[in-house]
């Protein structure tokens, strides 16, 4: 089986936590680089990787247009966020959502805001608001909505990459939107990798597809080559299927945003998402 593909989801995702659960505020863990072994062997990174890949999963083949169902939970959560009777989990859960917008003093954004994020909905679902049977609309929706709204901070505020490796790096701000969108591409009838750097298959097919969103955006900001200000990206143009580039930025996020002490150093860890080991069983 590849990487990346047909994971199960952690079973703390499906379920509410027991009422007796004792929320606590997330606090950060990985203070220097030999901290990233507790990481990497963490409950949190187990549950986090685990809801990145069952979204993966869940939204493979499928256009942004496609029909999905929504729990009634999900449906109310713009309104509502959490019910009363989780109002505990609220402060712990809040910090994530706060940490998903950049820094303030900095003004900047990059792959760990955007790991916040995930965090905050891969949350939501361990405390029963967001249910696994939503992880469509959960990427369609909720996540693709915070994208407009990162892309309007960056456009208007011009907001500093976070960690940005330049032409080096995949992209100056996010990831996630490559892997699930490369995921929705699996298996299309004409639409192939190196179509992507294609003006006109962008411009025909974006509002469908996170990915081909992601390069619009891109070509938006930046001026010049594609292949100069966007190497990386234009080196995958080049991979022969969605199925081997959705693999392989898999591999490339664990190695690239997940395994790297600059970002995994401002992760925070709660009751939630906490430090220690993965529990057998």
């Amino acid at each position: 089986m590849a990487e990346g593909e047909r994971q199960p989801p952690p079973d703390s995702s499906e379920e509410a936590p027991p009422a007796t659960q004792n929320f606590i505020i997330p606090k950060k863990e990985i203070h220097t680089v030999p901290d990233m072994g507790k990481w990497k062997r963490s409950q949190a990174y187990a549950d986090y990787i685990g809801f990145i890949l069952t979204l993966n999963e869940g939204v493979k083949g499928k256009k942004l247009t496609f029909e999905y169902k929504v729990s009634e939970e999900a449906e109310n959560l713009v309104a509502t966020v959490v019910p009363t009777h989780l109002a505990a989990a609220v402060p712990e859960v809040a910090v994530y959502l706060k940490e998903s917008v950049g820094n303030s003093t900095r003004i900047d954004y990059g792959t760990g805001h955007e790991a916040a994020f995930a965090a905050f909905l891969c949350c939501l679902c361990k405390i029963g608001v967001l249910r696994v049977d939503d992880q469509i609309a959960i990427v369609f929706k909720v996540f693709n909505r915070y994208l407009e709204v990162m892309r309007k901070l960056q456009k208007t505020y011009r907001m500093e990459p976070a960690g940005s490796q330049g032409v080096w790096g995949l992209d100056d701000f996010q990831f996630l939107p490559f892997i699930w969108g490369s995921s929705q591409l699996i298996d299309h009838p004409y639409l192939e990798p190196r179509h992507f750097v294609d003006e006109k298959a962008v411009n025909e097919n974006h509002k469908d597809y996170m990915f081909l969103e992601c390069i619009l955006f891109i070509t938006e900001m930046k001026t010049g080559p594609f292949a100069e200000h966007s190497n990386q990206l234009w080196n995958i143009s080049a991979v022969p299927s969605w199925s081997k580039v959705n693999q392989g930025l898999i591999r490339m996020y664990k190695a690239e945003c997940l395994e790297k002490f600059p970002v995994i150093q401002h992760f925070k860890f709660g009751s939630l998402l906490p430090i220690h080991p993965v529990t057998s069983g």
